[in-house]
C-alpha cells in the first residue's frame, strides 16, 4: 500500500504550489526527463493538456471511490467491515487530493479538471445495480478496477512526477485485498454462489469496457495518450481533432487485451470464471 508523506490539504488544492528551489526536480532533488525538462515541467501544451484531462479522471474516480466506500461502510453487514470501509473512504480524499495537487503544480484549474468527469460512471452504475453484498463487493472489486486499468496504462504516456503520482494512487491495494479475502471466502464452499458472481463479473466487465469506449471517442488527449508513440492520426481523425471534434473510436488494440486480461486475473484471483 502506498503512502503519502502528507495529504494534501485546502490549500494545496486551490491555491499556488510552491516553486522548486533553483535546479530541483518534483522531490526537491535536482532530476529531469529524457529531453532535460524539470520532472514538474510539461513543456508541450498539448501533452499538458492531456496530462491534466488524465489527472482530472484519476481524481474523479477517486471522488466516486469516496462515495462508494462510504455507502458500502453503511450497509456492511459487521461492525469490522464498516470500520475498514470509513476508513478506505478517508484514503481516497487523501488521494484525490494528491492528484488535484499535481494539476496545481502544473498550473491547471483542478476543480475545471475534475469537474469535466464529474458524470463519468453515471450510467455505468444506473446498468449495474448489485442485488448482494457479495455482487457489491465484486462491482468495487472488478468493475472499478477496469477503469483504473486504464488509467494505469494512459499514465506511461505522462511525465515523470504527473505519472508518480497516478501510479502511487491506482496501487493503493488494501480495499482490493479486503474484497478478495470477503468473496474468496464466501464462495469456497457455495457453488451456486460462485457460478452467479461469475456471470455477475461478464457482465461489469462488458459495462466498464463500454465505459473506457466512450472516454476514447468523447476524449481525445485519452486517446492520444494510450495511442502507440509512432502512431499518427489519420487525415480525416487530425482534421476532427483540430476542429475540437471528438475523434472517433479507435482505439489500439493492444488496449482493450490488456484490460481484458487484467479482469481474467481479478477473477481467477477469485476462483471464478472470466
Amino acid at each position: 500500500m502506498t503512502t503519502h508523506e502528507r495529504p494534501a490539504g485546502p490549500d494545496d488544492v486551490t491555491g499556488t504550489a510552491p516553486a522548486p528551489a533553483p535546479g530541483a526536480g518534483a522531490d526537491g532533488d535536482a532530476g529531469a526527463d529524457a529531453r532535460g525538462v524539470p520532472a514538474t515541467v510539461v513543456a508541450d501544451p498539448a501533452r499538458l493538456a492531456d496530462t491534466v484531462e488524465l489527472l482530472g479522471l484519476v481524481a474523479q474516480l477517486e471522488q466516486v471511490a469516496f462515495a462508494r466506500l462510504a455507502a458500502d461502510s453503511a450497509v456492511a453487514p459487521t461492525t469490522d467491515q464498516r470500520l475498514q470501509l470509513s476508513r478506505f473512504a478517508a484514503a481516497a480524499i487523501t488521494r484525490r487530493d494528491a492528484v488535484l495537487a499535481r494539476i496545481v503544480e502544473l498550473g491547471a484549474d483542478p476543480v475545471a479538471a475534475i469537474g469535466q468527469f464529474d458524470h463519468v460512471l453515471d450510467d455505468f452504475d444506473a446498468r449495474t445495480q448489485p442485488s448482494s453484498w457479495w455482487e457489491r463487493l465484486l462491482k468495487a472489486y472488478v468493475g472499478y478496477g477496469v477503469a483504473d486499468d486504464f488509467c494505469r496504462l494512459a499514465a506511461d504516456a505522462l511525465d515523470e512526477e504527473s505519472r508518480r503520482v497516478v501510479l502511487a494512487v491506482l496501487d493503493d491495494a488494501a480495499h482490493a485485498e479486503l474484497a478478495v479475502a470477503e468473496l474468496d471466502a464466501a464462495g469456497a464452499d457455495d457453488g451456486v454462489l460462485s457460478a452467479r458472481l461469475a456471470l455477475w463479473g461478464r457482465r461489469l466487465v462488458g459495462e466498464a469496457l463500454g465505459v473506457v469506449q466512450r472516454l476514447l471517442v468523447q476524449r481525445p488527449g485519452l486517446a492520444r495518450l494510450v495511442a502507440p508513440s509512432d502512431a499518427a492520426p489519420a487525415p480525416a481523425v487530425a482534421d476532427q481533432q483540430a476542429s475540437g471534434v471528438a475523434a472517433p473510436a479507435n482505439p489500439p488494440t493492444k488496449v482493450f487485451g490488456e484490460l481484458t486480461a487484467q479482469h481474467t486475473r481479478r477473477m481467477s484471483r477469485l476462483g471464478l470464471t472470466a
